[in-house]
């Protein structure tokens, strides 16, 4: 098997404190998503600075790590406890991802060094200033922002990398607007490299709030 699946989790999280801990009808967030991922097919691991999270998930699939300035640098610390040629970044905050996206994102690691998914936005949504949107041209990513509103399509948070392109994220330019927008995937594209894309159908929730976490609890 070529592909493993790394989910990055910290409990610092400062819009929702401990939120990778936060009970889902009984079952940890974390839980949550390691579990779908599992339905992959895929190695799982889960990458973590946290003793808490180990403790959720297990000592076989969960590699700790020191601290990291992101989910993709968390990624790759966790990469170099493993052997595997592309990896499967699946934020920790999608109880809702599914095996068909997934692996629609493990197959454009076919033609991309890296890829990403979006799917559609609701016209509320696209005027949302805290949404993250992608500008694409149905191939290639070419920019991802909180700030615009009017368009774009919702940007999901996960990513594939081939081995050596997650290798070389820690080398790459950090662009102040990386650090405006608070979006990690924006120095894949200012250091010109591609970003493929692929359309996927996803109807959940992403849990970044606790408004959020509500709105899940209502929804099952």
């Amino acid at each position: 098997m070529y592909t493993a699946i790394l989910i990055p989790a910290r409990l610092a999280s400062t819009r929702f404190p401990n939120k990778m801990l936060a009970n889902l009808n009984g079952i940890p967030l974390i839980q949550h998503v390691y579990n779908r991922c599992v339905e992959s097919g895929l190695p799982t691991y889960v990458v973590t600075p946290d003793e808490e999270i180990k403790e959720v998930i297990g000592k076989e699939q969960t590699l700790l790590v020191g601290d990291a300035e992101n989910g993709t640098a968390r990624c790759y610390l966790g990469s170099q406890f493993l052997n595997y040629r592309n990896y499967i970044n699946v934020q920790g905050d999608m109880p809702d991802i599914t095996k068909d996206i997934i692996l629609a994102v493990e197959n454009r690691l076919e033609t991309f060094d890296v890829a990403t998914a979006y799917t559609e936005m609701s016209e509320e949504a696209r005027n949302d200033p805290n949404s993250v949107k992608i500008i694409h041209n149905g191939m290639t990513a070419k920019w991802f922002g909180r700030g615009i509103t009017g368009y774009g399509d919702h940007h999901l948070g996960i990513y594939g990398y081939r081995n050596l392109a997650l290798s070389s994220y820690n080398d790459l330019t950090v662009y102040e607007e990386e650090n405006i927008e608070r979006l990690e995937q924006l120095r894949w594209i200012q250091n010109d490299v591609k970003l493929g894309v692929v359309k996927v159908k996803f109807n959940g929730i992403e849990i970044n709030t606790e408004e959020d976490l509500n709105k899940w609890q209502k929804q099952v």
